[in-house]
């Protein structure tokens, strides 16, 4: 469902960011799907995930268009100096990987409020959230509960789950920025 959320946008979008890059599924999703001149960075903060996003492009031939990064999804502005068109997040842990290195709400939240300042009008974020195991649960709480305070007046925000479904299926979060620019500390309506 993520990837339908974005498909229609990625044929006009220039600057894509995939957040977690995890194995690489996501990223070469958004690469073979995007203009020839997009631009894509991806993020994660394993090594093994950004190898193994790499060699997936590769083997596509879809590495040239992607900076895969190995670095944390919070620091994207340290990266990203342009406005972008569309931020992807698939939250959790590295498939065949060791499951206590996971995603957590606090800096996920940090990184939605960066992607936030960077998003284009009209652009998009999707979050795919994983509550099926004790850290995503918590991780999903709190994505929860910050995209559902974002201002109705600059945001729409919208949330998607299979309802029948055992065993907590995952929950996929579209946030689509109705304004060219949000005021400043609008983290939500919390603060």
């Amino acid at each position: 469902m993520a990837h339908q959320a974005v498909l229609m946008r990625l044929t006009q979008a220039k600057c894509i960011v995939d957040a977690t890059a995890g194995n690489g599924r996501d990223t070469l999703f958004l690469a073979q799907h995007s203009r020839e001149d997009a631009r894509i960075w991806a993020f994660d903060i394993q090594e093994q995930a950004i190898n193994n996003t790499r060699r997936l492009l590769l083997d596509n031939r879809c590495l040239t268009k992607v900076e895969c990064i190995l670095d944390s999804h919070c620091t994207i502005d340290q990266y990203v100096k342009e406005k972008v068109d569309i931020v992807t997040f698939n939250l959790g842990y590295l498939p065949g990987a060791d499951h206590a290195v996971t995603t957590r709400g606090q800096t996920t939240i940090e990184a939605i409020n960066k992607s936030i300042q960077l998003l284009n009008k009209n652009g998009i974020i999707t979050i795919v959230a994983y509550p099926g195991h004790t850290p995503g649960k918590e991780e999903n709480n709190q994505v929860f509960k910050h995209v559902s305070s974002l201002p109705q007046s600059e945001f729409h925000v919208g949330c998607w789950q299979m309802l029948n479904q055992v065993n907590e299926p995952p929950v996929l979060y579209v946030v689509e920025k109705k304004r060219g620019e949000v005021r400043e500390g609008f983290a939500s309506r919390e603060d």
